[in-house]
């Protein structure tokens, strides 16, 4: 850089950039002042600690490989030191696996080189803006946090994540079990991060039939097969600047595993029927009820795929390790009821907080909301006794399905030794296949059986 630029430099400084070699210090401190962006340089991990202590910085660029250490010592340094200072590595072109562990320790993301000005950009711009997310959320986002009600330590725990995870652009796998509220999560940790003012797209991974999912998710040119009249935007496209969300992803088959693989490496995709990829800068977050670790040991997952979406893992508590949040979650949800049906709001008696707190609550979140919907149906007044809560809802919806005798028939062909885990089966696939409205072979997919064992099963119980 020449002296009249460096007299030039905007006042303050928002960028230390740091790497051994000065030619690529010059072109990364260049590129950031045509970006309007201040820049100090340093060469080691022992001068950008010095610079660290001296001055206060927007963001952090550091290379991997430098002479008297790392990149991750720098990033452990400043997680350290200034927890709040983005740092992004720069790794040499194909080395995932360094990203990777980079993200894991605290990267706020990682550019490849040769570094695109492109990617640059969008990466010191997503960085700039955590600093205005913190001081001033994105509309939405205030009230987003609410949406997590209950203040037990398993919840206040994963508050602390959520936020934590909301700034950085790590790939987050979501574990929960069906109603944690998955979704909700992944949205929390959109709108509390530098993309909240960007879409979040969710997708059902087991929603899409497969003939059509490289056009649903990468998009199509017009003609590239029978009825594509005119070009399409996939998923990523639309989510572009923000986050794509795939839900259920345990789903996905494997032939779309090894595409949806190569999009997410190399931030591009390229839509059927064109004949060059295209740039695409979103967050992946992903979540399933399955064990995806269980799925890659048989086969049914890619072990590449599970690596780079699963850098950082937030587990869900399911409703039964905090009933202690089950008294303020209902009442949250009576008062929704009650706004959408316009009525004054139903309570619930001490005997009835009591039973919910006792039960296990198989369906978590969701369970609690179709208990409490179906409670407010047919309670008598404005108080909830424990006699208007139905603690087996599954029992009542099975029934009309059985033949008369089904239940004697039921009871005895049960395994004597596994009563206990075979009536856990049976509300697990009784939900399931209320969840898809008794489509069998979906609900065998999602319950990752055949449909031959789903229809015996179905016939042991007496509800083919």
């Amino acid at each position: 850089m020449n002296t009249s630029e460096r007299r030039n430099r905007p006042a303050g400084i928002d960028v230390l950039v740091v790497d051994d070699e000065e030619d690529i210090r010059e072109v990364l401190e260049l590129s950031l002042l045509r970006m309007g962006l201040a820049c100090d340089s340093a060469g080691t991990v022992e001068d950008a600690r010095r610079l660290l202590a001296e001055k206060s910085y927007r963001l952090c660029l550091t290379d991997m490989r430098l002479p008297d250490g790392d990149g991750l010592d720098l990033v452990a340094h400043i997680q350290s030191h200034a927890p709040g200072l983005p740092v992004a590595v720069i790794t040499a072109f194909g080395s995932i696996e360094t990203a990777i562990r980079a993200l894991k320790c605290g990267a706020f993301d990682f550019v490849t080189k040769p570094v695109e000005l492109k990617a640059l950009r969008e990466l010191v711009s997503h960085a700039l803006k955590l600093q205005t997310a913190a001081s001033a959320p994105a509309p939405g986002a205030g009230n987003a946090t609410r949406t997590l009600i209950g203040t037990s330590p398993a919840l206040e725990h994963l508050r602390a994540q959520i936020a934590k995870l909301a700034r950085n652009q790590a790939p987050v796998f979501i574990q929960g079990e069906s109603g944690t509220g998955k979704e909700v999560i992944a949205r929390l940790i959109h709108e509390l991060g530098p993309r909240a003012s960007a879409p979040f797209v969710p997708v059902n991974c087991g929603a899409i039939p497969p003939e059509l999912m490289e056009s649903e998710f990468f998009g199509h040119r017009k003609g590239a097969f029978t009825g594509a009249v005119f070009d399409k935007d996939g998923l990523f496209q639309a989510a572009r600047g923000g986050t794509l969300f795939l839900d259920e992803v345990a789903d996905l088959p494997l032939a779309m595993q090894v595409k949806l693989l190569r999009a997410i490496q190399e931030r591009a995709v390229r839509p059927v029927g064109a004949h060059a990829e295209e740039s695409v800068d979103v967050r992946i977050l992903s979540a399933s009820h399955r064990d995806l670790a269980q799925l890659v040991a048989d086969g049914k997952f890619r072990q590449d795929l599970y690596f780079r979406i699963n850098v950082i893992t937030l587990r869900v508590p399911p409703l039964r390790e905090r009933p202690e949040d089950i008294p303020e979650l209902a009442a949250h949800i009576l008062a929704r009821l009650a706004e959408r049906d316009g009525v004054p709001p139903h309570r619930l008696a001490p005997d009835a907080a009591a039973a919910l707190r006792q039960h296990p609550f198989p369906g978590n979140v969701r369970e609690l909301e179709n208990l409490l919907e179906r409670a407010c149906a047919l309670c008598d007044g404005d108080e909830i006794g424990a006699g208007d809560i139905d603690l087996h809802p599954t029992e009542g919806i099975a029934q009309p399905l059985r033949p008369f005798g089904a239940a004697e028939a039921f009871v005895a062909e049960a395994d004597v030794d596994n009563d206990e885990d075979g009536e856990d089966e049976r509300v697990r696939i009784l939900r399931m296949l209320d969840e898809t409205r008794w489509n069998r072979s979906e609900a065998a997919r999602r319950l990752g059986m055949t449909l031959r064992q789903l229809r015996y099963r179905l016939q042991k119980w007496g509800m083919e």
